[in-house]
């Protein structure tokens, strides 16, 4: 029997996490409990199902995939039985890596309609939501944009250590609340940083208007009080 994928804790990483962040403004971990705990809405709890299998398809690929690696390491005779293996791992790959490719459009279909009505509320229209509030403090103490080196997957990371996915920060940035700094290599880490439209438009996010109690009218004859006298 060809060996299958074991069973793991840790949840793979698609090339979709990014996007489903950033529109939801929750990791992938915190989507999926909500989903087992059945607090999301139907658009959601149908983009987070179908995340999964997404998700699962891409633990089949990695894992054939490591097991080819391994294979052909040099850790094994080169025999008849090497090469049925070999044979035998290349056609599962190919086979989940097509239930890969089969289950990241339905995601897509699933998550656009989502982005496109993120989009519609985007900053730049005089208010911002609590996230992007929560993401501009955290780009105003200092942040980088880092690009790995492998994968080629852009991540921003805050002073703080908050992470920030990169479509919001896109979001932000074409709404010119940030700026990044190209001077600076990506693999180096290039500055990311507020301006002034965005300082101020966290300025005002972050001011409230001060209301005073209204005084009560003074009783007929009552003469006006005066402030107690300090001893």
């Amino acid at each position: 029997m060809p060996p299958q994928p074991a069973p793991s804790a840790r949840r793979a990483v698609t090339q979709l996490d990014h996007r489903l962040e950033a529109v939801t403004g929750h990791d992938i971990d915190t989507l999926w409990a909500y989903r087992d705990r059945g607090v999301l809405d139907e658009p959601h709890a149908q983009l987070v199902d179908r995340h999964r299998t997404l998700a699962n398809a891409q633990i089949g690929v990695t894992f054939h995939l490591k097991l080819l690696n391994r294979l052909t390491s040099g850790e094994f005779p080169v025999d008849d039985a090497l090469f049925a293996r070999l044979d035998r791992t290349v056609d599962q790959l190919e086979e989940a890596a097509s239930a890969r490719d089969a289950a990241a459009p339905k995601v897509l279909a699933a998550l656009e309609p989502i982005e496109a009505a993120a989009a519609a509320s985007t900053p730049g229209g005089g208010q911002l939501s609590t996230y992007d509030r929560a993401t501009l403090l955290a780009i105003a103490g200092g942040a980088k944009l880092h690009e790995h080196l492998l994968t080629g997957r852009p991540s921003v990371t805050a002073s703080s250590g908050t992470r920030i996915p990169y479509l919001q920060m896109q979001r932000l940035e074409r709404a010119g609340l940030t700026v990044r700094d190209t001077s600076h290599p990506v693999d180096a880490g290039q500055p990311v940083s507020l301006t002034d439209a965005g300082r101020a438009a966290l300025l005002d996010a972050r001011r409230t208007p001060t209301t005073h109690a209204p005084k009560s009218p003074a009783r007929p004859g009552a003469s006006p009080s005066t402030p107690a006298k300090r001893r």
